[in-house]
């Protein structure tokens, strides 16, 4: 599948399901049958489409929503939708090479939409979102602190920047990860977090 903004559509390959035929498989769906394109065409058409996309989103007229499979998305949620996105796979893509990327400040998007997309984790778990805000100290990989949420905030979740992104998007279990919750709820959350679209993820055991 491939995103045009200036068009605002996803345009889809003749093979790929219309998405409301196969809500919870069409992305998989689309992956696996890409997945056949041989390596050097497949990264080429990836990074034409992403160069391609970067200029589209540069382009976007601020105030300007873009439509999406969830509710329409600014240029900049979109583009931190994708580079979360695209941290995530490619840490499976380095999981299956035996590779360890090094982290950086730019993990901070990541981490960013991992807190915001806080109720929304409870919401696509039927469940009713707190109240309260929580307050996220996580360690960057300088050493600095990122903060979210009031210093005094009851529920709390504190720990690693990068184990928080690998979290988020479901990489690894909680509790292989040096993130650390106080309170009921930020427990919870930690549980069930989720930064990426769609129906709840099955997580990591």
């Amino acid at each position: 599948m491939r995103y045009s903004p200036r068009r605002g559509r996803t345009r889809r390959a003749s093979w790929t399901p219309p998405p409301w035929k196969n809500p919870t498989r069409f992305v998989d769906a689309a992956a696996e049958e890409l997945a056949l394109t041989p390596p050097e065409q497949l990264l080429a058409e990836w990074r034409t489409t992403r160069a391609r996309l970067h200029t589209e989103l540069v382009n976007v007229a601020e105030g300007r929503k873009l439509p999406w499979f969830g509710p329409p998305m600014s240029a900049t949620s979109m583009a931190t939708a994708r580079l979360m996105e695209t941290w995530a796979h490619g840490l499976d893509v380095a999981d299956a090479l035996g590779a360890r990327r090094q982290p950086t400040a730019r993990l901070r998007s990541i981490a960013h939409i991992g807190v915001r997309t806080r109720d929304f984790a409870f919401t696509v778990h039927e469940l009713t979102p707190p109240a309260e805000p929580f307050r996220v100290e996580l360690r960057a990989p300088d050493g600095s602190l990122w903060e979210w949420g009031p210093p005094d905030a009851a529920q709390r979740v504190t720990g690693s920047a990068e184990d928080f992104c690998m979290l988020v998007t479901q990489r690894r279990a909680p509790a292989e990860l040096d993130v650390t919750a106080e309170g009921d709820d930020a427990a919870k959350w930690l549980t069930i977090a989720q930064a990426f679209a769609g129906p709840p993820g099955p997580g990591r055991a």
